[in-house]
């Protein structure tokens, strides 16, 4: 979709992907993108490749899913951060597997840490993490590292905003002794309660980006007003055939 590589998986399938990356002991990222990271990587080579070198980039919205069935892919289905992150953490109960909260506002992450407890008996939370605004420092880098390698979590959930936490995830890829590390968006403050998620039936005709943007008008007005308007034009010209796209990694 506009040169980025979005797979044509559903949730079921992205779990399993996900569960045999952990259990084969490999390391990777997953990119959870709809129209906002895909229009971001239009004006920004670096991030574009940072999405196309991910192990999944999932279909996060209903338009990216509506544009992958229009072009053959008849059994693909949304992979909503939140609820991808849930069914992981129900997975992990079974395989023991391990995890690690990075993001969100001073005290989001403990929050979320009590959450995940109170749902899923016997999983493992080792670790929370609470990054400043800007850039880690070198003495706030060194602290990350050493808490994952002292706690060894099979998941790194990464509760930024797009393109920051995507970003964040190429970055640390290797650096961070962790199988799978995750940007999952809002799915902290949704599961904290900070955010209230849509409706199943708003999800299911594609109105959660209006539906977000009533509750955050001035934060999220220009990524939906302008963004989405762009993705409508811009997929039209490739579905036309008058602008091509390669998928560059």
């Amino acid at each position: 979709m506009l040169g980025v590589g979005v797979n044509a998986i559903d949730m079921e399938s992205a779990v399993k992907f996900s569960d045999s990356l952990i259990r084969s002991n490999g390391q990777g990222y997953i990119c959870v993108t709809g129209v906002h990271g895909i229009i971001e990587a239009q004006s920004d080579p670096e991030f574009l490749t940072i999405l196309n070198s991910s192990y999944l980039t999932t279909p996060d919205g209903m338009p990216t899913v509506w544009v992958g069935r229009l072009q053959g892919f008849s059994g693909m289905r949304r992979v909503y951060g939140p609820d991808y992150m849930m069914e992981m953490c129900r997975l992990s109960v079974t395989r023991g597997y391990r995890h690690f909260l990075y993001g969100g506002q001073p005290g989001v992450a403990q929050a979320l840490a009590d959450v995940l407890r109170r749902k899923f008996s016997g999983i493992e939370i080792v670790g929370a993490f609470t990054p400043p605004f800007q850039h880690l420092n070198a003495i706030e880098e060194d602290d990350l590292i050493a808490a994952v390698r002292k706690t060894q979590p099979d998941i790194l959930w990464v509760g930024l905003s797009t393109p920051k936490q995507e970003r964040f995830m190429n970055e640390y890829l290797g650096r961070l002794d962790v199988h799978l590390m995750v940007g999952v968006g809002a799915a902290f403050d949704i599961h904290t309660g900070r955010i209230k998620d849509a409706p199943t039936w708003i999800k299911l005709v594609g109105l959660q980006w209006a539906h977000r943007l009533l509750q955050e008008p001035r934060r999220l007005w220009k990524r939906y007003v302008i963004n989405n308007p762009a993705f409508l034009w811009c997929i039209t010209l490739q579905f036309f055939g008058i602008r091509r796209y390669g998928i560059n990694r």
